[in-house]
């Protein structure tokens, strides 16, 4: 089969696109900030995304079916296989994207596992500070840094490999911003700007998602007069 068949054969009929959770083995943190992110995306985008996204192993050949892949933990992980390294290797080099979020920012043990994977799994490309002016950050809302159920550091941390960033890593604790019970309530306070710093948290999710999917038109400053225009305000 051609590179180009299996590319078609893989989307198949269902074109929506699914965040799919990496499974390290527990329980995630906040369960439902995927299916929420999924929801933010449908209801502020254009893009149709599934609102039941599944879980997969590093090393199961189902991630390579979605462009995206959420990674959140609070506490350490042990070392991955050597097959779910290089299965989050090929993962990147194919195209695929990465937001990794960290729901226990004020910890070390989530962030040593996560630079020790990314070190085995990117050994030339370390981590580094996603500047302020990324496309990342006005990629569909204008937004002057990150932030999430915390608000944490100043910027972003990333990958980035072939001109484009593939990594993301956020200790912010997105998902605690965005993670609902089963009644619709937010599970978590966000400090210290609640709902104000609630809703850059939910921009932040769109803009990552809107990044990863489109990334042929991101730079173009074509289309800058049209995005200007039909954006809302800017969230410090």
């Amino acid at each position: 089969m051609s590179l180009v068949g299996a590319s078609a054969y893989a989307l198949g009929e269902d074109t929506r696109v699914e965040i799919v959770g990496v499974d390290l083995g527990a329980d995630e943190p906040r369960e439902t900030a995927r299916r929420r992110l999924a929801w933010e995306v449908r209801k502020r985008t254009s893009i149709e995304t599934r609102l039941a996204p599944r879980r997969a192993r590093l090393d199961d050949q189902t991630i390579f079916e979605t462009p995206f892949l959420y990674l959140a933990g609070d506490e350490a992980f042990e070392p991955r296989s050597e097959a779910e390294v290089r299965g989050l290797r090929r993962f990147i080099e194919f195209g695929g994207f990465l937001l990794i979020d960290d729901a226990s920012p004020h910890e070390d043990g989530f962030d040593l596992s996560v630079r020790r994977l990314l070190r085995r799994a990117f050994p030339t490309d370390p981590l580094a500070p996603v500047p302020p002016d990324h496309t990342v950050f006005h990629s569909f809302y204008l937004l002057r840094r990150p932030a999430g159920r915390v608000r944490g550091p100043e910027h972003l941390f990333g990958i980035t490999r072939g001109g484009r960033l593939a990594v993301a890593y956020s200790r912010h604790d997105l998902g605690g911003a965005l993670a609902r019970d089963n009644l619709g309530t937010y599970r978590f306070e966000v400090t210290p700007d609640g709902e104000r710093q609630r809703e850059v948290a939910a921009r932040l999710g769109v803009n990552i998602v809107m990044y990863a999917l489109c990334l042929d038109y991101k730079d173009d400053q074509v289309h800058a007069p049209f995005i200007m225009r039909r954006r809302p305000g800017r969230v410090r």
